[in-house]
Parts: C-alpha cells; structure tokens; sequence
C-alpha cells in the first residue's frame, strides 16, 4: 500500500457498491475518510468492514474530501448535488464521481459553476454485497468510465487502480449501455431461475451444481459467437444454429 495517499476519498452510500469501491480505493493507497448512510444495518456493515471509518450524512462526509463517489441510484444524484452546493459542501477542484450505469458525469451539472470535476464511473459486475467476492471480481472487471476530455484519463486511472479495465462509453451511447447492463443481469437471473425450479419440481438432486456446467459453457459459447439477434421461439425449440 501507498504510505503516501494521494487522494483524500469520501462514499455517498454503504450498500454493496459503495463499501466495494471504498475497500478498493484503500487497497489502492488513498486515505478513505467516510462514508454517508442513515441505514443502521449499513452502518454496522462499515464499522465491520471499514472500523474507525467516519458515517455522516452526504453534507458532511463531502466537505473537505478530494474524491467523493456517489455510488447511490443515478436519479437521486442531482438534487443531492444542489443541496451540496447549497450548503457550500463542495469545492473546486473536487472529483464527483457516478457509479450509475444509466446516468453519466453530465448528472453533476448543478455543481458545475462550483468548478468540481465530473466523472463516470461504473463496474460493469453484478455485486453481491459479500466483501470478498465483489473485490475480487471487481479486479477482473471492465470499467465503464466517462468525463470531459481534458479529464478523462482521471476516470482511466481510477478505473485500473481499483483493479479494472476502462472501456469509454461516451453521452451518446450511454443508453444503449444502461440498456446492456440491465437485460444481461436480468435475464440471466430469469433463465437460471427458472431452470433451478424445473430441475427442482423434478425431484432432481443438486440442480445448481447440475447447471453450473451448462450455464458457463453456453454463455462463453454465446460470446464467442456473439449472437445478437435472437428469436424468441428458438429458445423454445432448443439449440440455436
């Protein structure tokens, strides 16, 4: 680790992403000062995961902080930010960053005559909120990042600290890429399922362990060829040729 952190770092929201992210920019050698949550089962999470770490509200675990992360739903963040800058929470110089999938830096824009730097930056992984197992697969990971040009690098950089690979998924394609991310992880919850309670209403054994096998080789099979059209009715005939 770093002796000589960096950036000085604060966490708006304790749920899996944000006490992720926090445990990464750690392992990374910046000095990780708080983390803002008002859920009390969270807050334990932090003082588990995290001891000695301040909890605050949003107000006070921004001020004076380098780097604040907003890991918190992507819509909740520009009224949030008016209230900073409201509350001269914020400062210039300062990096803001999203972890939403569906919103990118431009949802800072209430913060811009404050003269804060905005970024996007989203681990394209499914968490799990178990510590051990999102950090590592967060170091395995793609990062969608985005920013200003003159400032994108800081996004890169940020991105393969904590472990990932930056891939730039610029304003314009920004829905297509929420969209992504959101049907890959919903169908592949839907499908698998659905398969557990088939093999499970007939009375077979271990169904998980059954459809591990399948599941990974069918979905490196389908990444490999990447199939993009599909028709609905050839899921119901079996193989796709």
């Amino acid at each position: 680790m770093n002796e000589n952190p960096r950036l000085t770092c604060s966490v708006i929201g304790a749920g899996p992403v944000g006490l992720t992210l926090a445990k990464a920019l750690a392992d990374a050698g910046h000095k990780v000062l708080a983390i803002a949550t008002s859920d009390e089962d969270r807050r334990d999470r932090v003082n588990q995961l995290m001891p000695g770490l301040f909890i605050g509200d949003a107000a006070a675990v921004s001020s004076g902080s380098d780097l604040v992360i907003f890991a918190i739903p992507g819509n909740q963040i520009p009224d949030l930010v008016q209230e900073l800058v409201e509350s001269e929470s914020l400062k210039a110089g300062q990096i803001l960053i999203s972890t939403s999938p569906d919103y990118g830096y431009e949802v800072f824009a209430p913060a811009y005559s404050v003269g804060i730097i905005p970024l996007a930056l989203h681990p394209a992984i499914k968490f799990t909120g178990f510590g051990s197992i999102d950090r590592a697969r967060l170091q395995e990971s793609y990062v969608g990042v985005d920013g200003p040009e003159q400032v994108l690098p800081i996004a890169q950089m940020l991105a393969m600290e904590i472990g990932g690979e930056p891939i730039h998924i610029p304003s314009e394609a920004r829905k297509n890429y929420a969209e992504a991310i959101s049907v890959a992880g919903t169908f592949t919850n839907l499908i698998v399922g659905q398969s557990i309670k088939l093999l499970e209403d007939a009375g077979v054994s271990k169904p998980r362990n059954l459809l591990s096998g399948i599941l990974r080789s069918s979905l490196e099979e389908s990444l490999r060829n990447s199939v993009t059209e599909i028709d609905p009715a050839d899921l119901l005939e079996g193989d796709i040729d």
